[in-house]
């Protein structure tokens, strides 16, 4: 069964990290004199004492984890930061709230853990409507909770605290996205180290390149936390737009783009100054072609239908085809009133996503080259019944259990996406929302492409049970299905 002390003690250590985390958002808050001080005061509270309690209970357990351990944790560890997450949204609710005479806008426990869960993974999709009236400790913690979903929570914890976190191997093996994992340090401590710097690297250049464009220090530090995890969420109702700056739009899509590569070969590439090592690698080459040949087609498509000058668009058309293929969301133009023929192009890169071992979502574009591959073999297997076709990805053998994985993973997500689409449709929201919010939520893209909830507008008209069914569907597709979905299978309870 469960080793339930290992994972107590997992716990423990995650949640005094949220707390350390949240408490960056209390400085915050006390630097603009913030009504939600006595919010994130109170959270820090529950949140250590609950951590204490976790640690408690976890004091003599081994460091020996199974691989069902490691699916629970990462499972629960997700949903166990959103809940803790999501009480500096909920507080105001009470009348804590009146010692400081808030009037901030209160949420409900659904759209408090929705907004939360839609933070740690990265989706970017928000039910706030006015976003700019939020305190700025809020803020700072929305964009926060991104910066830290972007590589993963537990992955952040076996940076910052290997000793604490047992089975860290299996831990990675859990929470890392793609079907093929890259190469590591043989500490995976030191390796997942190398891997945040890379990411603290990417946030502090982000966060200048923003500054020299023109922006204060706070928006450019939410902004910078946000595109490097590909999130999504803005302090601004208009998101990048509102700044009407063509220079802090291309330094958002730069951004977004190193984002969505994977950062292990960013790293190698850029460290060793092999920079070649880019365009051998096939899955970057897939990823860049996608974008290039989105931008290109949108851009004559502006250009013809909507009247677009050439520069403008080329910005709009290649910003959306980052923000929509890096999973991130942002966005400088309304894409819901551009050609729906555009939509199609952006709902593709939506499914697709960025690289794997990256922040950005979607299947990975990993699996599309594998896909790919498969389609090829098949062909040449019906003209050469009896040869043997390996697969190859960059010079690496894929076994046939990988292609029989990739094969249950798109039928799994194909499914899942019909299924929810089938009950959002139930719940009343027309079919082309139902579709791009069921896509939208499995690829933690943020946007969806209707007319009801477009691109620019906030998820806050969705019924309550459609809003659980999206947060549970952006766990779903930031574990990447099994790591979730293996916890509602009877063997997976067994004992053995």
């Amino acid at each position: 069964m469960l080793n339930t002390k290992l994972i107590a003690k997992i716990f423990g250590s995650l949640l005094f990290l949220e707390a350390i985390l949240m408490s960056t958002c209390l400085i915050v808050s006390i630097y603009y004199n913030g009504t939600d001080m006595a919010s994130f005061l109170f959270t820090i509270m529950i949140t250590t004492l609950c951590g204490l309690i976790f640690r408690h209970f976890g004091k003599d357990a081994d460091n020996n984890m199974s691989r069902r351990d490691a699916f629970f944790v990462v499972t629960l560890a997700w949903v166990l930061f959103s809940v803790f997450g999501m009480i500096p949204f909920i507080i105001p609710n009470f009348s804590f709230s009146d010692i400081t005479g808030s009037s901030m806008q209160s949420f409900s426990l659904t759209d408090a853990f929705f907004e939360t869960m839609s933070g740690f993974t990265t989706t970017g999709a928000t039910i706030i409507d006015d976003v700019e009236s939020l305190p700025r400790g809020l803020l700072f913690w929305r964009s926060l909770t991104q910066w830290i979903g972007g590589l993963g929570i537990v992955f952040f914890t076996i940076a910052v605290l290997p000793s604490m976190v047992g089975g860290s191997v299996k831990v990675f093996a859990a929470e890392a996205t793609g079907p093929i994992r890259s190469k590591l340090h043989p500490r995976l401590s030191t390796g997942a180290k190398w891997i945040w710097m890379v990411y603290l690297l990417l946030t502090v250049a982000c966060v200048f390149s923003y500054m020299a464009c023109g922006m204060n220090w706070f928006n450019a530090m939410n902004y910078a936390m946000t595109s490097t995890a590909t999130g999504g969420f803005s302090t601004t109702n208009g998101s990048l737009a509102s700044f009407h700056s063509p220079t802090e739009e291309y330094v958002c899509t730069l951004f977004c783009f190193l984002a969505g590569i994977n950062f292990m070969l960013l790293y190698a590439s850029v460290a060793r100054l092999q920079f070649r090592n880019l365009w051998r690698n096939s899955e970057f080459r897939f990823y860049l072609s996608a974008i290039i040949f989105a931008t290109l087609f949108i851009m004559a498509e502006l250009m013809m239908r909507n009247g677009y000058d050439l520069e403008h668009a080329f910005r709009s058309a290649i910003f959306q085809s980052v923000s929509f293929m890096t999973s991130t969301g942002l966005f400088n133009d309304d894409a819901g009133q551009w050609p729906h023929v555009t939509w199609i192009v952006l709902a593709v890169l939506m499914v697709i996503g960025g690289c794997s071992g990256s922040t950005a979502g979607g299947i990975k574009s990993i699996r599309a080259v594998m896909l790919l591959k498969n389609m090829r073999n098949e062909f040449r297997h019906l003209l050469h019944p009896n040869a043997i076709l390996p697969m190859k990805v960059d010079g690496v053998n894929v076994p046939m259990t990988k292609r029989i994985t990739l094969l249950s993973f798109l039928s799994l997500y194909i499914i899942l996406a019909g299924l929810c689409t089938f009950v959002l449709t139930v719940e009343g929201i027309d079919h082309t929302n139902a579709v791009t919010i069921t896509l939208s939520c499995l690829g933690n893209t943020g946007p969806t492409l209707g007319l009801e909830i477009g691109p620019t507008m906030s998820w806050s008209v969705l019924p309550d049970l459609s809003k659980w069914i999206c947060a549970f569907l952006m766990l779903v597709g930031r574990l990447e299905l099994f790591t979730v979905l293996v916890l509602f299978t009877p063997a997976f309870w067994k004992e053995q």
